[in-house]
Protein backbone atom coordinates (compact mmCIF):
# COMPACT_ATOMS: atom_id res chain seq x y z
CA UNK A 1 0.00 0.00 0.00
CA UNK A 2 1.40 3.35 -1.16
CA UNK A 3 2.30 5.88 1.69
CA UNK A 4 2.97 8.99 -0.33
CA UNK A 5 0.65 11.39 -1.64
CA UNK A 6 1.29 13.33 -4.60
CA UNK A 7 -0.42 16.73 -5.73
CA UNK A 8 -0.49 17.49 -9.66
CA UNK A 9 -1.58 19.97 -12.37
CA UNK A 10 -0.37 22.67 -10.60
CA UNK A 11 0.64 26.50 -11.72
CA UNK A 12 3.64 26.73 -8.87
CA UNK A 13 5.27 29.98 -7.46
CA UNK A 14 7.98 30.01 -4.83
CA UNK A 15 10.72 32.03 -3.83
CA UNK A 16 14.36 30.29 -4.43
CA UNK A 17 15.98 29.86 -1.57
CA UNK A 18 19.68 30.85 -1.86
CA UNK A 19 20.64 29.98 1.99
CA UNK A 20 20.23 33.95 3.01
CA UNK A 21 17.41 36.15 3.48
CA UNK A 22 16.94 37.67 0.14
CA UNK A 23 17.22 41.70 -0.80
CA UNK A 24 17.74 43.81 -3.42
CA UNK A 25 17.03 42.40 -7.08
CA UNK A 26 17.34 38.69 -5.44
CA UNK A 27 14.24 39.21 -3.19
CA UNK A 28 11.95 39.53 -7.14
CA UNK A 29 13.48 35.98 -7.66
CA UNK A 30 9.95 33.60 -7.78
CA UNK A 31 10.31 30.64 -9.34
CA UNK A 32 7.42 29.61 -11.55
CA UNK A 33 6.68 26.36 -12.90
CA UNK A 34 3.45 26.49 -15.10
CA UNK A 35 2.54 22.74 -15.01
CA UNK A 36 3.99 21.27 -11.81
CA UNK A 37 3.99 18.10 -9.59
CA UNK A 38 4.91 17.23 -5.56
CA UNK A 39 5.77 13.73 -3.76
CA UNK A 40 5.06 14.12 -0.38
CA UNK A 41 5.59 11.91 2.00
CA UNK A 42 5.42 12.15 6.23
CA UNK A 43 4.11 16.11 5.24
CA UNK A 44 7.92 16.74 3.74
CA UNK A 45 8.55 17.63 -0.15
CA UNK A 46 10.15 14.53 -1.70
CA UNK A 47 10.32 15.37 -5.29
CA UNK A 48 8.93 18.82 -6.73
CA UNK A 49 9.28 19.81 -10.49
CA UNK A 50 7.31 19.53 -13.55
CA UNK A 51 4.68 17.47 -13.78
CA UNK A 52 6.72 15.32 -16.81
CA UNK A 53 9.48 14.45 -14.83
CA UNK A 54 8.12 13.46 -11.41
CA UNK A 55 5.35 11.09 -12.71
CA UNK A 56 8.36 9.82 -14.99
CA UNK A 57 10.44 8.86 -11.66
CA UNK A 58 7.21 7.51 -9.13
CA UNK A 59 5.71 4.50 -9.46
CA UNK A 60 2.34 4.69 -8.83
CA UNK A 61 1.88 1.87 -6.28
CA UNK A 62 3.68 3.82 -3.80
CA UNK A 63 1.20 6.58 -4.10
CA UNK A 64 -1.69 7.04 -1.44
CA UNK A 65 -4.15 10.19 -2.12
CA UNK A 66 -3.07 11.88 -5.40
CA UNK A 67 -5.12 15.15 -5.97
CA UNK A 68 -5.54 17.12 -9.66
CA UNK A 69 -5.37 20.80 -8.58
CA UNK A 70 -6.94 21.94 -11.91
CA UNK A 71 -4.34 23.93 -12.75
CA UNK A 72 -4.85 26.26 -9.74
CA UNK A 73 -2.00 28.48 -8.59
CA UNK A 74 0.06 26.95 -5.83
CA UNK A 75 2.03 28.77 -3.47
CA UNK A 76 4.26 28.69 0.21
CA UNK A 77 2.44 29.01 3.12
CA UNK A 78 2.38 32.32 4.34
CA UNK A 79 4.80 33.00 7.10
CA UNK A 80 3.41 35.51 10.13
CA UNK A 81 6.62 36.67 11.71
CA UNK A 82 5.43 39.15 14.24
CA UNK A 83 2.08 39.05 16.64
CA UNK A 84 0.82 39.88 19.51
CA UNK A 85 -2.64 37.52 19.74
CA UNK A 86 -1.91 36.14 23.00
CA UNK A 87 -4.15 38.58 24.71
CA UNK A 88 -7.24 38.68 26.84
CA UNK A 89 -9.67 41.34 25.81
CA UNK A 90 -9.53 43.67 22.94
CA UNK A 91 -8.73 47.43 22.91
CA UNK A 92 -12.25 49.01 21.09
CA UNK A 93 -12.15 52.24 23.20
CA UNK A 94 -9.40 53.56 22.19
CA UNK A 95 -10.59 53.56 18.44
CA UNK A 96 -12.39 56.51 19.10
CA UNK A 97 -9.54 58.52 20.71
CA UNK A 98 -6.85 57.42 18.25
CA UNK A 99 -9.76 58.69 15.32
CA UNK A 100 -9.67 62.09 17.52
CA UNK A 101 -6.50 62.41 16.69
CA UNK A 102 -4.65 60.78 20.12
CA UNK A 103 -1.60 59.49 19.63
CA UNK A 104 -0.52 56.17 20.83
CA UNK A 105 2.37 57.06 23.00
CA UNK A 106 0.05 59.96 24.89
CA UNK A 107 -3.08 56.63 25.20
CA UNK A 108 -0.18 54.44 26.84
CA UNK A 109 0.74 57.16 29.47
CA UNK A 110 -2.83 57.52 30.36
CA UNK A 111 -3.01 53.81 31.33
CA UNK A 112 -4.08 52.51 28.59
CA UNK A 113 -2.32 50.49 25.37
CA UNK A 114 0.02 48.18 26.07
CA UNK A 115 -0.60 48.59 29.94
CA UNK A 116 -4.50 48.11 29.59
CA UNK A 117 -3.58 44.58 28.41
CA UNK A 118 -1.63 43.90 31.03
CA UNK A 119 -4.98 44.18 33.69
CA UNK A 120 -6.90 42.09 31.34
CA UNK A 121 -3.96 39.10 31.16
CA UNK A 122 -3.83 39.93 34.51
CA UNK A 123 -7.75 39.08 35.72
CA UNK A 124 -8.11 36.11 32.58
CA UNK A 125 -6.99 32.48 33.05
CA UNK A 126 -5.24 30.33 31.77
CA UNK A 127 -7.73 28.38 29.88
CA UNK A 128 -9.62 31.87 28.75
CA UNK A 129 -6.23 33.26 27.43
CA UNK A 130 -5.26 29.97 25.27
CA UNK A 131 -8.98 30.22 23.80
CA UNK A 132 -9.21 33.73 22.25
CA UNK A 133 -5.57 32.59 21.38
CA UNK A 134 -6.32 29.80 19.86
CA UNK A 135 -9.53 31.20 18.15
CA UNK A 136 -7.16 33.66 16.54
CA UNK A 137 -4.79 31.36 15.24
CA UNK A 138 -7.15 29.32 13.21
CA UNK A 139 -8.45 32.41 11.98
CA UNK A 140 -5.18 32.98 10.53
CA UNK A 141 -4.71 29.47 9.21
CA UNK A 142 -8.23 30.04 7.30
CA UNK A 143 -6.58 32.82 5.58
CA UNK A 144 -2.92 30.65 4.90
CA UNK A 145 -0.96 31.64 7.44
CA UNK A 146 0.84 28.27 8.34
CA UNK A 147 3.82 29.64 10.74
CA UNK A 148 3.07 31.95 13.28
CA UNK A 149 5.15 33.74 15.77
CA UNK A 150 3.48 34.98 18.78
CA UNK A 151 5.18 37.07 21.45
CA UNK A 152 4.71 37.45 25.50
CA UNK A 153 4.97 41.11 26.79
CA UNK A 154 1.03 41.70 28.26
CA UNK A 155 2.05 40.08 31.57
CA UNK A 156 5.35 42.80 32.44
CA UNK A 157 5.76 40.55 35.65
CA UNK A 158 7.43 37.07 35.74
CA UNK A 159 4.20 35.07 36.46
CA UNK A 160 2.29 36.27 33.98
CA UNK A 161 4.72 36.29 31.33
CA UNK A 162 5.64 32.66 32.18
CA UNK A 163 1.60 32.35 31.68
CA UNK A 164 1.34 33.85 28.62
CA UNK A 165 4.16 31.64 27.40
CA UNK A 166 2.90 28.55 28.30
CA UNK A 167 -0.49 29.82 26.27
CA UNK A 168 1.67 30.12 23.35
CA UNK A 169 3.43 26.68 23.95
CA UNK A 170 0.03 24.93 23.78
CA UNK A 171 -1.27 26.98 20.83
CA UNK A 172 1.79 25.45 19.02
CA UNK A 173 0.87 22.01 20.36
CA UNK A 174 -3.01 22.04 20.12
CA UNK A 175 -3.82 23.91 16.69
CA UNK A 176 -1.85 23.09 12.87
CA UNK A 177 0.01 25.96 12.75
CA UNK A 178 3.45 25.78 13.63
CA UNK A 179 3.94 29.03 16.24
CA UNK A 180 7.83 30.31 17.29
CA UNK A 181 6.76 31.92 20.69
CA UNK A 182 8.77 34.95 21.92
CA UNK A 183 9.73 36.52 25.36
CA UNK A 184 8.86 40.52 25.36
CA UNK A 185 8.78 41.24 29.07
CA UNK A 186 10.35 44.63 27.97
CA UNK A 187 6.81 45.35 26.16
CA UNK A 188 6.43 48.42 28.29
CA UNK A 189 7.07 49.91 31.53
CA UNK A 190 4.86 48.59 34.14
CA UNK A 191 3.22 51.71 36.21
CA UNK A 192 4.77 50.44 39.50
CA UNK A 193 8.35 51.00 37.72
CA UNK A 194 7.45 54.62 36.28
CA UNK A 195 10.70 56.59 36.30
CA UNK A 196 12.57 53.45 36.88
CA UNK A 197 13.36 51.54 34.05
CA UNK A 198 16.98 51.10 34.23
CA UNK A 199 15.73 49.00 37.60
CA UNK A 200 13.16 47.18 35.63
CA UNK A 201 15.91 46.42 32.82
CA UNK A 202 18.85 45.21 35.11
CA UNK A 203 16.95 44.02 38.15
CA UNK A 204 13.99 42.58 36.77
CA UNK A 205 14.04 41.81 33.12
CA UNK A 206 17.94 40.52 33.47
CA UNK A 207 18.06 38.70 36.84
CA UNK A 208 14.94 37.52 37.30
CA UNK A 209 13.01 37.01 34.24
CA UNK A 210 15.30 36.05 31.16
CA UNK A 211 16.89 33.11 33.40
CA UNK A 212 13.86 31.76 34.47
CA UNK A 213 12.40 31.48 30.80
CA UNK A 214 15.75 29.93 29.58
CA UNK A 215 15.15 27.88 32.11
CA UNK A 216 11.97 26.24 30.97
CA UNK A 217 12.64 26.66 27.15
CA UNK A 218 9.60 28.41 26.58
CA UNK A 219 10.81 30.96 24.59
CA UNK A 220 13.12 31.20 21.28
CA UNK A 221 13.44 35.00 20.88
CA UNK A 222 13.52 37.86 23.45
CA UNK A 223 12.07 41.05 21.65
CA UNK A 224 12.17 44.81 23.38
CA UNK A 225 10.19 48.24 22.44
CA UNK A 226 12.91 50.64 21.74
CA UNK A 227 10.69 53.85 21.28
CA UNK A 228 10.62 57.38 22.97
CA UNK A 229 8.81 56.82 26.47
CA UNK A 230 9.75 53.66 26.92
CA UNK A 231 12.67 51.51 26.60
CA UNK A 232 16.34 53.45 25.17
CA UNK A 233 18.58 52.26 22.82
CA UNK A 234 21.10 51.78 25.93
CA UNK A 235 18.30 49.57 27.88
CA UNK A 236 17.29 47.72 24.78
CA UNK A 237 21.51 47.17 24.39
CA UNK A 238 21.85 45.93 27.86
CA UNK A 239 18.65 43.19 27.63
CA UNK A 240 19.65 42.05 23.87
CA UNK A 241 23.11 41.76 24.62
CA UNK A 242 22.43 40.14 28.42
CA UNK A 243 19.13 37.95 26.14
CA UNK A 244 22.10 37.06 23.47
CA UNK A 245 24.30 35.98 26.22
CA UNK A 246 22.20 33.37 27.68
CA UNK A 247 21.25 31.47 24.20
CA UNK A 248 18.65 33.98 22.96
CA UNK A 249 18.14 35.02 19.45
CA UNK A 250 16.78 38.48 19.32
CA UNK A 251 14.60 41.00 17.87
CA UNK A 252 13.81 45.15 18.06
CA UNK A 253 10.80 46.82 17.69
CA UNK A 254 12.40 49.94 16.03
CA UNK A 255 12.16 53.55 14.93
CA UNK A 256 7.66 52.91 15.20
CA UNK A 257 6.97 56.83 16.34
CA UNK A 258 10.76 58.51 16.26
CA UNK A 259 13.70 57.93 14.65
CA UNK A 260 15.36 56.85 17.85
CA UNK A 261 17.92 55.04 16.85
CA UNK A 262 16.52 51.08 17.15
CA UNK A 263 17.49 50.12 13.36
CA UNK A 264 21.33 51.38 14.13
CA UNK A 265 20.95 49.11 17.22
CA UNK A 266 19.62 46.36 15.33
CA UNK A 267 22.70 46.51 12.85
CA UNK A 268 25.24 47.05 15.91
CA UNK A 269 23.96 43.81 17.02
CA UNK A 270 22.86 41.98 14.18
CA UNK A 271 19.74 41.12 15.35
CA UNK A 272 17.47 38.50 13.67
CA UNK A 273 15.13 41.29 12.63
CA UNK A 274 14.17 44.93 13.56
CA UNK A 275 9.98 45.43 13.29
CA UNK A 276 8.08 48.58 12.57
CA UNK A 277 10.93 50.39 11.37
CA UNK A 278 8.20 53.79 10.14
CA UNK A 279 10.63 56.60 11.37
CA UNK A 280 14.61 54.73 10.90
CA UNK A 281 16.80 56.96 8.82
CA UNK A 282 18.04 55.62 5.62
CA UNK A 283 21.39 55.31 7.03
CA UNK A 284 20.30 53.17 9.57
CA UNK A 285 18.20 51.09 7.22
CA UNK A 286 21.57 50.59 5.10
CA UNK A 287 23.52 49.40 7.97
CA UNK A 288 20.67 46.85 8.50
CA UNK A 289 21.30 45.83 4.87
CA UNK A 290 24.96 45.25 5.81
CA UNK A 291 24.43 43.49 8.84
CA UNK A 292 21.70 40.71 7.27
CA UNK A 293 19.51 41.99 9.80
CA UNK A 294 15.70 41.68 8.52
CA UNK A 295 12.98 44.62 8.06
CA UNK A 296 10.03 43.12 9.28
CA UNK A 297 7.09 45.68 7.87
CA UNK A 298 4.01 45.59 9.27
CA UNK A 299 1.55 47.69 7.16
CA UNK A 300 -1.37 47.34 8.83
CA UNK A 301 -0.06 49.14 11.80
CA UNK A 302 0.53 52.25 9.61
CA UNK A 303 -3.21 51.68 8.13
CA UNK A 304 -4.74 51.20 11.51
CA UNK A 305 -2.55 54.18 13.35
CA UNK A 306 -3.01 56.34 9.70
CA UNK A 307 0.22 56.51 9.90
CA UNK A 308 2.82 56.98 6.66
CA UNK A 309 3.83 53.50 5.80
CA UNK A 310 7.30 52.24 5.91
CA UNK A 311 9.49 53.29 2.87
CA UNK A 312 9.71 48.95 1.49
CA UNK A 313 10.39 50.30 -2.06
CA UNK A 314 13.67 52.30 -0.78
CA UNK A 315 14.26 49.11 1.61
CA UNK A 316 14.52 46.83 -0.75
CA UNK A 317 16.23 48.94 -3.07
CA UNK A 318 18.75 49.39 -0.49
CA UNK A 319 19.82 46.25 -0.22
CA UNK A 320 17.92 45.21 2.87
CA UNK A 321 15.81 42.27 3.39
CA UNK A 322 12.28 42.34 3.79
CA UNK A 323 9.43 40.65 5.01
CA UNK A 324 6.17 41.45 6.14
CA UNK A 325 3.71 40.55 8.92
CA UNK A 326 0.17 41.17 10.80
CA UNK A 327 1.28 42.85 13.85
CA UNK A 328 -2.26 41.19 14.78
CA UNK A 329 -2.57 42.84 18.76
CA UNK A 330 -5.60 43.81 20.50
CA UNK A 331 -5.60 47.46 20.01
CA UNK A 332 -3.20 49.01 17.21
CA UNK A 333 -3.85 46.26 14.68
CA UNK A 334 -6.23 43.53 15.28
CA UNK A 335 -5.83 41.99 11.69
CA UNK A 336 -4.88 38.30 11.04
CA UNK A 337 -4.84 38.23 7.45
CA UNK A 338 -1.60 37.92 5.41
CA UNK A 339 -3.46 38.25 2.09
CA UNK A 340 -4.42 41.76 3.42
CA UNK A 341 -0.74 42.41 4.54
CA UNK A 342 0.22 41.21 1.18
CA UNK A 343 -2.20 43.87 -0.47
CA UNK A 344 -0.91 46.60 1.56
CA UNK A 345 2.48 45.56 0.42
CA UNK A 346 2.04 46.18 -3.01
CA UNK A 347 -0.25 49.22 -3.11
CA UNK A 348 0.72 50.94 -0.39
CA UNK A 349 4.19 50.48 -0.06
CA UNK A 350 5.21 49.73 -3.87
CA UNK A 351 6.59 46.27 -3.67
CA UNK A 352 6.41 44.11 -6.52
CA UNK A 353 3.74 41.06 -6.46
CA UNK A 354 7.20 39.01 -6.40
CA UNK A 355 8.55 40.75 -3.68
CA UNK A 356 5.83 40.71 -1.62
CA UNK A 357 5.46 37.20 -1.82
CA UNK A 358 9.45 36.76 -1.03
CA UNK A 359 8.42 39.06 2.20
CA UNK A 360 5.43 37.12 3.34
CA UNK A 361 7.13 33.58 2.92
CA UNK A 362 10.95 33.01 2.33
CA UNK A 363 12.21 36.46 3.78
CA UNK A 364 9.26 36.08 6.93
CA UNK A 365 10.86 32.66 7.28
CA UNK A 366 14.34 34.03 8.01
CA UNK A 367 12.94 36.27 10.45
CA UNK A 368 12.00 33.69 12.60
CA UNK A 369 14.40 31.19 12.11
CA UNK A 370 12.81 29.16 10.03
CA UNK A 371 14.27 28.59 5.96
CA UNK A 372 15.56 25.63 6.75
CA UNK A 373 12.18 23.80 6.68
CA UNK A 374 9.88 26.59 5.78
CA UNK A 375 9.34 29.50 3.21
CA UNK A 376 9.67 27.59 -0.21
CA UNK A 377 8.70 25.08 -1.67
CA UNK A 378 11.84 22.36 -2.62
CA UNK A 379 12.96 19.14 -1.80
CA UNK A 380 13.51 18.32 1.90
CA UNK A 381 11.43 21.64 2.94
CA UNK A 382 7.76 20.83 4.59
CA UNK A 383 4.87 20.62 2.49
CA UNK A 384 3.16 24.15 3.58
CA UNK A 385 1.47 25.02 0.64
CA UNK A 386 -1.15 27.08 -0.34
CA UNK A 387 -3.91 26.32 -3.06
CA UNK A 388 -5.26 29.92 -4.33
CA UNK A 389 -8.65 29.82 -6.55
CA UNK A 390 -6.85 32.62 -8.90
CA UNK A 391 -6.63 32.90 -12.50
CA UNK A 392 -7.55 29.49 -14.49
CA UNK A 393 -7.57 28.09 -17.84
CA UNK A 394 -11.39 27.88 -18.69
CA UNK A 395 -10.60 24.12 -19.03
CA UNK A 396 -9.63 23.71 -15.80
CA UNK A 397 -12.27 23.14 -12.72
CA UNK A 398 -13.19 25.78 -10.44
CA UNK A 399 -11.80 23.17 -7.50
CA UNK A 400 -9.04 21.17 -6.85
CA UNK A 401 -10.01 16.92 -7.37
CA UNK A 402 -9.51 14.62 -5.65
CA UNK A 403 -8.80 10.62 -6.76
CA UNK A 404 -6.56 7.32 -5.76
CA UNK A 405 -4.34 6.14 -7.62
CA UNK A 406 -4.07 2.90 -8.38
CA UNK A 407 -0.99 0.75 -8.67
CA UNK A 408 -1.45 0.42 -12.43
CA UNK A 409 1.61 1.61 -14.68
CA UNK A 410 -1.08 2.46 -16.90
CA UNK A 411 -2.47 5.02 -15.03
CA UNK A 412 0.67 7.66 -15.79
CA UNK A 413 0.34 7.20 -19.52
CA UNK A 414 -3.78 8.27 -19.21
CA UNK A 415 -2.71 11.00 -16.81
CA UNK A 416 -0.58 12.69 -19.20
CA UNK A 417 -2.38 12.27 -22.68
CA UNK A 418 -5.75 13.41 -21.25
CA UNK A 419 -3.48 16.62 -19.50
CA UNK A 420 -1.96 17.37 -22.92
CA UNK A 421 -5.45 19.37 -24.00
CA UNK A 422 -4.55 21.53 -20.85
CA UNK A 423 -1.11 22.21 -22.32
CA UNK A 424 -2.70 24.44 -24.93
CA UNK A 425 -4.67 26.45 -23.04
CA UNK A 426 -1.45 28.44 -22.00
CA UNK A 427 -2.42 32.14 -21.23
CA UNK A 428 -0.07 35.32 -21.35
CA UNK A 429 -0.48 36.88 -18.04
CA UNK A 430 1.45 40.10 -17.39
CA UNK A 431 1.42 39.29 -13.36
CA UNK A 432 0.55 36.01 -12.12
CA UNK A 433 -2.07 34.72 -9.89
CA UNK A 434 -0.93 34.86 -6.61
CA UNK A 435 -1.04 39.00 -7.26
CA UNK A 436 -4.61 38.98 -6.85
CA UNK A 437 -4.83 37.44 -3.38
CA UNK A 438 -6.05 40.56 -1.74
CA UNK A 439 -8.45 41.62 -3.54
CA UNK A 440 -10.71 37.66 -2.65
CA UNK A 441 -9.96 37.08 -6.52
CA UNK A 442 -7.27 34.81 -5.88
CA UNK A 443 -8.75 33.67 -2.09
CA UNK A 444 -7.35 30.75 -0.13
CA UNK A 445 -9.03 27.63 -0.80
CA UNK A 446 -6.54 25.26 0.74
CA UNK A 447 -3.44 25.25 2.83
CA UNK A 448 -1.20 22.42 3.22
CA UNK A 449 -2.13 18.62 3.23
CA UNK A 450 0.05 17.72 6.29
CA UNK A 451 -1.51 19.99 8.48
CA UNK A 452 -5.31 17.01 7.86
CA UNK A 453 -3.10 15.03 10.35
CA UNK A 454 -3.63 17.32 13.04
CA UNK A 455 -7.45 16.54 12.58
CA UNK A 456 -7.83 13.59 15.57
CA UNK A 457 -6.37 15.72 18.00
CA UNK A 458 -8.79 18.42 17.30
CA UNK A 459 -11.37 16.17 17.20
CA UNK A 460 -10.42 14.58 20.96
CA UNK A 461 -9.59 18.13 22.48
CA UNK A 462 -13.44 19.33 20.90
CA UNK A 463 -14.91 16.41 22.56
CA UNK A 464 -13.52 16.63 25.84
CA UNK A 465 -14.75 19.95 25.83
CA UNK A 466 -18.56 19.30 24.93
CA UNK A 467 -18.83 20.64 21.49
CA UNK A 468 -18.51 17.04 20.11
CA UNK A 469 -22.00 15.12 20.71
CA UNK A 470 -21.82 12.05 18.87
CA UNK A 471 -24.23 13.57 16.49
CA UNK A 472 -22.55 16.87 16.40
CA UNK A 473 -19.08 16.58 14.92
CA UNK A 474 -19.71 18.86 11.42
CA UNK A 475 -20.70 21.60 14.23
CA UNK A 476 -17.30 21.81 15.54
CA UNK A 477 -15.59 24.82 13.46
CA UNK A 478 -11.95 23.91 14.85
CA UNK A 479 -12.20 20.15 13.10
CA UNK A 480 -13.94 21.57 10.26
CA UNK A 481 -11.12 23.65 9.52
CA UNK A 482 -8.52 20.86 9.61
CA UNK A 483 -10.60 17.99 8.47
CA UNK A 484 -10.59 20.82 4.86
CA UNK A 485 -6.82 21.30 4.34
Amino acid sequence: MGTKKLYRNMRLFTPVDCGHPLAGKEQANVKEIKKAAMLVSGGIIEKIGEEEEILKNVCPCEVAIEKDFGGACVIPGFVDPHTHMCFAKRREDEFGMRLAGLPYLEILARGGGILSSVNAVKAATEEQLFETTKKLALAALAKGTTTVEIKSGYGLELGLELKMLEVIGRVGRETPLDVVPTFMGAHAVPQEYKGRADEFVDEVLVKQMLPKVKEQGIAEFCDVFCEEGVFSVDQSRRLLKAAKEMGFDTKIHADEVNDLGGAGLAAELATRSAEHLLAASEENLRAMGRAGSIAVLLPATAYSLKKPYAPGRAMVDWGVPVAMATDCNPGSCFCESMPFIFGLGVMCMDLSVEEALTASTLNAAYAVNRAKKLGSLEEGKQADFLVLDGERSPTTPARPRSKRSTSSASTWRKIRTKNKKHETAKAARERPPFSYLYTGFAAVISVSERRARIACRHKTTARRSGCLRPSATRRCRTFRRCRSV
